[in-house]
């Protein structure tokens, strides 16, 4: 755990806003109700919203018309992509029903490794909340359930998993994280960020990172929530010949050339110079499997290894076969082969989170 000032928290990186900021703008597609349609910089795109929070909070004052671009997907081996994600390098995952469940899932995994605890840092009353990279949307729902009163936005890149009802104080915004925020300066008491670090360009996080900044309000809090994917074992039985330790270091040469999965190491340092106090930093081991011998622990590797699993051939197809020039069905045989050493608790495998 890493630490700054008697504010210190056990939970992922999270940080007190102390300095002024500035910036603007928006894109976005809620869900819901009445829609209408304006066109800004040959941009087309729809808004909806069925909030009943006042105009000066109501993003579609503010919001651009989302370009039909960003809804059209491509099937690849039985699975549904975002084709412009593909084409910009912004995200190799799925967009499918079946991504959907599964993020679902995983956010049930962190509720049980966080104690059903959405936010960190001494927050009571938050007015708006910005949850960067929303996936299945189930944290920002969960959050302006809990938060009534607060206006909470979320945004992503694909609007293909959002759910079919979402509160009246929710608004989900389709944006690509790696460009400037167009939100206005001092806007959020809060701002996490869960799950991004295969969708950041790899010169992008300190940039992103002041840009969060940039739109807290002075004394605002940033959470971040990340894995580092490179597999380890608690007693050291993984090595260069498991296929665990071979598909972590392919998914870092594949990823490295455009992302940064190192970037978590560095994320102390990186809120520090972009002007953040009172920091808190905690590596949680996250068990891939039910090696643990604590009940809870046990659970949660059960829990997230099936989470992983699922996600395997689906993330790895198009990164491995276009970057690493492998074929797809050495792609399958590599999954299979990992499903396999995952079930495996001698090996006692775990990520950090």
């Amino acid at each position: 755990m890493a630490t700054a000032s008697s504010k210190s928290v056990a939970a992922p990186i999270q940080c007190r806003h102390r300095i002024q900021q500035r910036f603007a703008d928006i894109f976005t597609v809620p869900r819901q109700s009445q829609a209408r349609e304006i066109e800004i910089n040959s941009r087309t795109i729809v808004i909806m919203s069925d909030s009943n929070i006042d105009d000066q909070s109501n993003p579609e004052s503010e919001t651009w018309p989302l370009d039909p671009v960003f809804r059209a997907t491509i099937e690849i081996h039985g699975r549904m992509y975002q084709q412009w994600a593909l084409e910009n390098e912004t995200s190799f995952a799925p967009v499918d029903e079946d991504e959907r469940e599964r993020l679902d899932k995983l956010h049930g995994v962190f509720r049980l490794i966080f104690d059903r605890r959405l936010i960190f840092p001494p927050i009571n009353n938050p007015q708006k909340i910005l949850d960067c990279g929303f996936g299945s949307a189930a944290w920002a729902v969960e959050a302006a359930e809990k938060y009534p009163n607060c206006a909470v936005f979320g945004i992503d890149i694909s609007p293909h998993m959002m759910p079919d009802e979402i509160p009246p104080n929710l608004w989900l915004q389709v944006d690509d994280l790696n460009q400037p925020f167009t939100f206005q300066t001092n806007e959020f008491d809060f701002i996490q960020s869960r799950n991004v670090i295969t969708g950041i360009k790899r010169n992008r996080w300190p940039s992103y990172i002041t840009d969060c900044v940039r739109i807290l309000k002075p004394g605002g809090w940033l959470q971040l929530i990340e894995i580092y994917h490179m597999i380890q074992s608690d007693n050291g039985t993984i090595t260069e010949d498991n296929v665990l330790r071979q598909m972590s270091t392919n998914f870092f040469s594949a990823i490295e050339d455009t992302k940064d999965p190192r970037a978590p190491l560095r994320f102390d340092s990186m809120m520090r110079e972009a002007g953040l106090v009172e920091l808190g930093s905690r590596m949680i081991p996250l068990p891939l499997n039910g090696w643990p011998s604590d009940p809870r622990e046990r659970e949660i590797g059960e829990r997230y290894g099936a989470c992983y699993k699922d996600a395997i051939e689906g993330r790895l197809q198009i990164l491995f076969t276009d970057k690493l020039k492998m074929s797809s069905d050495d792609v399958q045989i590599m999954a299979a082969q990992v499903r396999e050493e995952l079930d495996n608790r001698s090996l006692k495998p775990y990520l950090g989170l």
